[in-house]
């Protein structure tokens, strides 16, 4: 894997984080105290609808493109996002962003 990818990754889990963020709102839009200010309006509910339709696909090619970057599964990743969506996308993105236990070029202690 190039220097030049596994640099980008931390770039594409942010902007994964960023989409599922946006879609957690527009989500939110339809829960109490909002949802009868949401259902009664036609245009906040195309918005929010929108939103939704547009995110979430989002926040699943992003994180797509960052286990691939990262060398990881990306059926895996992204399977486990859409399985158990919304925690499964926020345990994805922590998993990933966390750092490995050995560096690249540094041998374990073993």
């Amino acid at each position: 894997m190039s220097q030049r990818h596994h640099r980008s990754a931390p770039r594409a889990l942010a902007d994964s984080a960023l989409s599922l963020l946006v879609a957690c709102i527009a989500i939110a839009m339809f829960l109490p105290p909002w949802a009868s200010a949401t259902a009664g309006s036609p245009l906040r509910s195309a918005i929010a609808l929108a939103v939704i339709a547009l995110a979430v696909p989002l926040h699943w090619v992003f994180l797509g493109i960052a286990a691939r970057r990262l060398g990881a599964s990306v059926a895996g990743w992204v399977a486990m996002a859409v399985a158990l969506f919304p925690v499964g996308g926020v345990a994805a993105l922590l998993l990933l962003a966390w750092p490995p236990a050995h560096p690249e070029g540094q041998p374990s202690a073993g």
